[in-house]
């Protein structure tokens, strides 16, 4: 019998490269190459073309924004049928030193409207108070390592499957193979789960047998302090345009981004496709990749979704530094993921995957340098006094702003009409998130990015543990 470290030697091209055609590679050059000469144009030019770096940058979010709004004009929740044979449905929640949130995200479990058959806690050599919460509140008993506990008695789908410190993809592999469970939903310590979350989870594979992966919708909650109440207030707007835009690829079979924190998966496929990858600093984002080329190599028909109606809410960065951290690690990780997977750029026998999506995150490896370049020199103009220069630009800048504030608006109306979700979503801080966002936020989200090249060239990412802000443990 293969194991899965041997399957994942087959199925993973960093550990068996595949050849990168020539025009991937021509693709791929595309970005840094115009880059280049673009940014010439701010020491060579006396018109408006000085900012022709930044005019790029527009035009290619704008286009992105309106192909995701043309995916979603028509975009509501969709109903799933309750089917005569629900999947069996297992929980893997990999934890490292999460004392201080594990029984929250136990008890969030435990209570959905339609619950697991199992709720399995991987974890990953905690070395805190996670066991003492575990035997004092759920009553299991400590197990030798690498061995799992009988059920607990006070809730018979609870197991605890303790583990040396691997990291998580690794944790998350141990876990893999000790279920039996049609359908197992990976999710973080620091997630919860809303009501209904499970019962819509389920309702989505077993209504579409050729489904392999999904994601839940996310919504970010952080401290209750100034700083907190700031970060949830940027990042809340963030993640609805980023799981909308989700939505918008799904419409073409190349959704990429499945969120570990609250993702599901058909067992058998990720079996099949070798596991996480514990080498990379994104393991989500990278198997989606393989299940992908899986599907491909052997002519199946596999799909991946985005479950509208299945909610969750997870602690989020709530600080400068906590989040630069978090940016770097998906951005570093992002970059590993493409690079080891270029050979599939541009290539037709992936469908739209191929020749769109994947194109698309060929150039996402440069825009955040894009950005920081270009309002780099519009600050440089500003301060030089060259204000003739400078206002065309900033009129530019205007105009893009109501662009985004257009899309911003009417697309909060068709998420709240999708997921059902209406809470922290008002019209007003709505607006003037959109009006700040460009000059501050996105600012912070593509140093973060820059910060992730400099991980993925050095190598030097991990899985860290993140200070919570936002979840208290329960009452005993």
């Amino acid at each position: 019998m293969t194991s899965l470290a041997e399957t994942l030697v087959a199925e993973s091209p960093r550990l068996t490269p595949r050849r990168v055609p020539i025009a991937s590679r021509l693709i791929g050059a595309i970005g840094p190459i115009l880059f280049l000469a673009l940014f010439v144009q701010a020491f060579t030019r006396q018109s408006l073309a000085v900012w022709s770096i930044g005019i790029a940058y527009i035009l290619y979010d704008t286009a992105l924004l309106a192909f995701t709004a043309w995916n979603i004009r028509d975009l509501r929740q969709a109903p799933h049928p309750a089917p005569a044979m629900l999947p069996s449905f297992g929980v893997l929640v990999a934890a490292h030193n999460e004392a201080g949130v594990i029984a929250a995200a136990i008890d969030r479990l435990a209570g959905q409207d339609m619950p697991p058959d199992l709720i399995l806690i991987a974890d990953d050599g905690s070395s805190d108070a996670t066991a003492e919460v575990l035997a004092r509140r759920y009553g299991l008993a400590v197990p030798p390592l690498g061995t799992m506990t009988p059920p607990s008695s006070v809730l018979p789908s609870l197991r605890w499957l303790r583990l040396r410190h691997a990291g998580k993809a690794r944790a998350l592999n141990a876990a893999m193979l000790q279920v039996e469970t049609e359908i197992v939903l990976t999710v973080d310590a620091d997630t919860l789960l809303e009501p209904g979350a499970i019962a819509a989870m389920r309702a989505a594979f077993a209504a579409e047998p050729t489904l392999v992966a999904a994601t839940g919708v996310l919504a970010p909650i952080c401290g209750r302090d100034l700083q907190g109440r700031f970060f949830e207030w940027f990042q809340t707007y963030e993640y609805v345009r980023n799981f909308l835009s989700r939505h918008a690829w799904e419409r073409l079979d190349s959704l990429l981004l499945i969120s570990g924190a609250f993702a599901a998966f058909r067992r058998e496929a990720v079996v099949a496709v070798g596991g996480f990858d514990p080498d990379c600093m994104v393991e989500d984002y990278e198997l989606i990749h393989r299940l992908y080329r899986h599907a491909a190599d052997h002519d199946r028909d596999w799909t991946i979704r985005v479950v509208g109606g299945a909610l969750a809410r997870t602690d989020a960065p709530a600080s400068p530094m906590a989040f630069l951290r978090q940016r770097r690690r998906w951005f570093g990780g992002f970059l590993q993921t493409q690079h080891w997977n270029r050979d599939m750029v541009g290539a037709r026998r992936f469908g739209w995957l191929g020749t769109a999506m994947l194109p698309v995150k060929a150039l996402d490896t440069v825009q955040p340098i894009y950005g920081l370049a270009a309002f780099a020199i519009l600050v440089g103009l500003v301060v030089s006094g060259r204000f003739t220069l400078a206002f065309p630009i900033l009129l530019v800048m205007l105009a893009k702003i109501a662009i985004d504030l257009t899309f911003h608006l009417w697309s909060l109306s068709m998420y709240k009409r999708w997921t059902g979700q209406r809470e922290g979503l008002a019209l007003f801080p709505a607006l003037i998130a959109a009006i700040l966002e460009p000059f501050s936020f996105q600012l912070l989200r593509h140093a973060g990015a820059v910060w992730g090249w400099h991980a993925f060239l050095t190598g030097r990412e991990s899985w860290g543990r993140q200070q919570r802000t936002a979840i208290v443990a329960p009452a005993e």
